[in-house]
Formats: structure tokens, sequence, C-alpha cells
């Protein structure tokens, strides 16, 4: 994982790009109180849990990724168990 700072509020995730539809965002800290999009939906009574994202955020990880600072990821990983 990559780490990416939000252009808005200068808040560090790390990320990891796995297809132009799916992005890993591993937040360092608590959203409601890192972010200010977050902490004001928190405010107006929203949980994080069910806020799909930043806007400020997703556009710097958007940035991050046009100008080759995240790539696709190359890791892939054996599928432990199995399915009967």
């Amino acid at each position: 994982m990559l780490p990416v700072e939000c252009r808005r509020c200068g808040n560090s995730v790390l990320v990891e790009k796995y297809s132009e539809a799916h992005t890993s965002v591993q937040w360092l800290g608590d959203a409601e109180r890192s972010c200010p999009e977050f902490a004001q939906l928190a405010a107006a009574g929203e949980h994080s849990m069910f806020i799909p994202t930043c806007g400020a955020l997703r556009g710097s990880i958007d940035d991050a990724v046009d100008d080759g600072r995240v790539g696709l990821s190359l890791r892939s990983y054996p599928t432990p168990g199995r399915l009967d």
C-alpha cells in the first residue's frame, strides 16, 4: 500500500489499486476525527461506516493514479481453503 495525502486537509491514508474500479483505502486514524468531510457528516448524525468516501480524498487518490504515484497492484495471494 502506498501513502496518499488529501489535497484538502492533509490527512494521509494508504492506498492500493487492484483495477480501474477497485481501490483499497486504509485509514490510519479515525475517519470522523481525521477528515473534515467525515466529521461534518458525523456531526449531522451519519456514522462513518455508512459514508462511502470523502470527495476530496477520492480526488487526491485519482490524481495520484493519473500522475503515476499509485499504479495497479501486481500482488496476488493464494486463496486459502476451498469451496465445496
